[in-house]
């Protein structure tokens, strides 16, 4: 273990005397708090806030998976090609100790300069609201909109089956069903059309969703929704009745157990709106239901002359689930996660290719990784020919790379949504202890049968 760290310690030096390194970190620390000065977002608190980190992150994130790569390949290739692992090998350290020191020392320079840089990020993003002309409506919408970390109570899709099979049915018995699609494609189109004739209110009618197991842990919970309305009324306004509480009074009227909330509401269609109520009103069960009620136009109040329609991304409950700060840590640890990856693929080119070819490696592999779930998307448009060709080639090599995308820590940041431990986990057992793995296994075995030197007589 020695050996493998004094190979640690001195990566870590070299990497630090590289120009690049240099580049990159003068980068970071000039760019970030500029970032913070000038990003404005919608012109909102909760907007600058939200652009700053998604911009900050993406490009932290971004500069050092290049500079991990960067290090990590030339580390092995530089000491090989300036005959510096002659002066290493020849003392008693193994070539695996050699490569695992030469890994560690990437993996702590990165968790040094990750832990530096995310520091700088959630040190601006905390004190960002104090050096800001924001209003006391400002502050509270950032506070319950951003510094948190929501989990998401969803609408299970409807079991329509039955509905769309009797109608397709009925379809094929009159002929007339549409030539142009297939089978899967009209069952797809029915199914679609059921189930948002069930998310559908007419004038005067309400819709009901139960949630079960809600623990929040904030005084506050949000009703996040979207409108469709057709006819559209001429302002484009929706008006509209929200009741919270226990599912046995919102569904029968029966005497509830907390205070229930109710509340009228106009909204624009077809926008994302939040409805904010007290978590005191979720019973002890946990069982929380959640109504709609289309009100109809009266002598008194204005309402709507025409159904409407929540789309099938419409409508979930928001809780609090956790802090920023613990969401901002779970997040930097997806980007580690990445940059390992990256250090054991740098590692792997490095011990059979020449620098430039080997960085060129890891840059299309890192690009193809970061897009990965464009691509596999893409060749799904495309010719029948290319199609095969794809799926006997291309797609089995994308699989095995990780799906960057997929593990975006600002898809979880930006709209404060709660990053799961579970999705840490998956991305360490999928990316780290398999991917990662099998990359510095293989890279053990090349640079062990790879010839150094030549002896010539």
């Amino acid at each position: 273990m020695r050996s493998i760290w004094a190979v640690a310690t001195n990566t870590i030096k070299q990497a630090l005397r590289m120009k690049i390194a240099a580049v990159f970190i003068i980068l970071l620390i000039v760019l970030l708090p500029v970032m913070g000065v000038s990003m404005t977002g919608d012109g909102t608190l909760k907007g600058r806030l939200q652009t700053f980190v998604s911009y900050s992150v993406s490009l932290m994130s971004f500069l050092l998976c290049l500079l991990t790569i960067i290090v990590s390949v030339y580390t092995v290739s530089s000491d090989i090609e300036q005959r510096q692992i002659f002066t290493v090998i020849t003392k008693p350290i193994r070539r695996y100790q050699f490569l695992l020191g030469k890994l560690l020392g990437v993996i702590v320079l990165d968790a040094m300069l990750l832990g530096l840089f995310s520091a700088i990020i959630y040190a601006i993003t905390v004190y960002m609201p104090r050096f800001t002309d924001a209003t006391e409506a400002e502050i509270t919408q950032a506070n319950n909109q951003f510094f948190t970390a929501r989990a998401a109570l969803t609408v299970p899709e409807e079991d329509v089956a039955e509905e769309v099979q009797a109608r397709y049915d009925d379809l094929e018995r009159r002929d007339e069903l549409p030539p142009n699609m297939s089978r899967d494609e009209i069952i797809a189109e029915l199914t679609k059309r059921e189930q948002l004739a069930k998310r559908a209110a007419g004038v005067g009618q309400q819709l009901v969703w139960e949630f079960e197991n809600v623990r929040p842990l904030a005084k506050s919970m949000f009703i996040r929704f979207k409108y469709d309305i057709f006819p559209n009324p001429p302002d484009s306004q929706v008006y509209g009745l929200w009741v919270a509480g226990d599912d046995q009074y919102v569904k029968y009227g029966e005497q509830p157990e907390t205070r229930p909330y109710q509340g009228r509401h106009k909204h624009a269609a077809r926008t994302f709106h939040e409805v904010e109520f007290s978590s005191d009103v979720v019973p002890e069960d946990g069982k929380l239901a959640i109504a709609f009620v289309n009100p109809p136009p009266s002598e008194w109040t204005p309402g709507n002359l025409a159904p409407v329609i929540f789309p099938l991304d419409g409508l979930e409950v928001l809780y609090k689930a956790d802090s920023f700060g613990g969401n901002f840590v779970r997040a930097a640890l997806l980007i580690f996660f990445r940059l390992v990856f990256l250090a054991c693929l740098g590692i792997l080119a490095s011990t059979f290719l020449s620098f430039p070819v080997a960085v060129l490696f890891c840059l299309v592999l890192f690009f193809t990784a970061s897009f990965s779930s464009f691509v596999v998307e893409s060749f799904g448009y495309v010719g029948e020919n290319v199609g095969m060709v794809y799926s006997y080639t291309l797609k089995h090599v994308i699989r095995l790379l990780p799906h960057f995308d997929q593990y975006n820590p600002t898809k979880s940041l930006v709209p404060a949504r709660l990053l799961e431990w579970s999705l840490l986990a998956k991305c360490v057992a999928y990316m780290i202890c398999i991917k990662a793995f099998l990359l510095l296994v293989f890279a053990l075995v090349i640079f062990k049968c790879r010839e150094i030197a030549r002896i010539t007589v």
